[in-house]
């Protein structure tokens, strides 16, 4: 199937650049491009995006406002929205992270990372790329020192498929590291969303983070 992909970007060339990229992919299509958060909403609302590659920050509506109205209760269609960020972005990260961003991408990032961002949204495996979002979670989450400890409502195999979710593995990798099947991490990463309430990729690494498990010596 063709994933129907949204561009959301202020700058002319970053928008032409990515659609030039993404339209030389065989089931990859540029269904619409927008200039700005209000666009972008407009465009979503119009053409159903499977996917939205949203920058942070845009004029008349930046990307986390966008984002939010796009994930907001009762909505008709809701895309998996990649944000696309530089490394000056921090301070708006963690907003993304809590309203359901499923993934983050440079700005130069090169063609083949751009399109494994696409792909991995389209099919719930949200990129978690380890020189963005796992650098974010380190400086964002910080374990409540205070904080009663409560048992983990993780098996023991999930905690591990947690631990390198964290860490920035895919679904490939992590099948590779434990010695189990691609299907087999996606049945476990579907009760692990289930158990902590995470809505995709980026929550369940971000609990990993919070609870101390991403920062716990490796064990694949």
């Amino acid at each position: 199937m063709t994933i129907r992909v949204l561009l959301a970007d202020d700058q002319t060339i970053v928008r032409t650049g990515m659609a030039m990229i993404l339209s030389a992919e065989d089931d990859i299509e540029v269904v619409a491009q927008a200039a700005d958060g209000v666009a972008a909403i407009q465009q979503a609302d119009l053409h159903r995006p499977d996917v939205v590659l949203m920058d942070i920050r845009m004029p008349r509506l930046n990307g986390i406002e966008a984002l939010r109205h796009l994930h907001r209760p009762g909505a008709a269609h809701i895309p998996k929205v990649v944000m696309v960020t530089t490394f000056d972005d921090d301070e708006y990260v963690h907003q993304a992270l809590h309203h359901g961003a499923c993934g983050f991408l440079l700005k130069d990032a090169g063609p083949r990372l751009l399109a494994e961002a696409v792909r991995s949204a389209a099919s719930g495996e949200a990129l978690i790329s380890p020189s963005i979002t796992v650098r974010l979670l380190q400086r964002f989450t910080r374990p409540a020192a205070a904080a009663p400890v409560r048992p983990s409502p993780l098996s023991e195999r999930e905690t591990e498929v947690t631990a390198l979710v964290s860490r920035g593995h895919t679904n490939a990798e992590i099948a590779a590291a434990l010695h189990i099947s691609a299907g087999t991490v996606k049945t476990h990463l579907t009760n692990i969303q289930g158990k902590l309430g995470a809505r995709n990729r980026v929550e369940i690494a971000a609990w990993a983070w919070e609870s101390g498990l991403a920062r716990r010596p490796s064990r694949a």
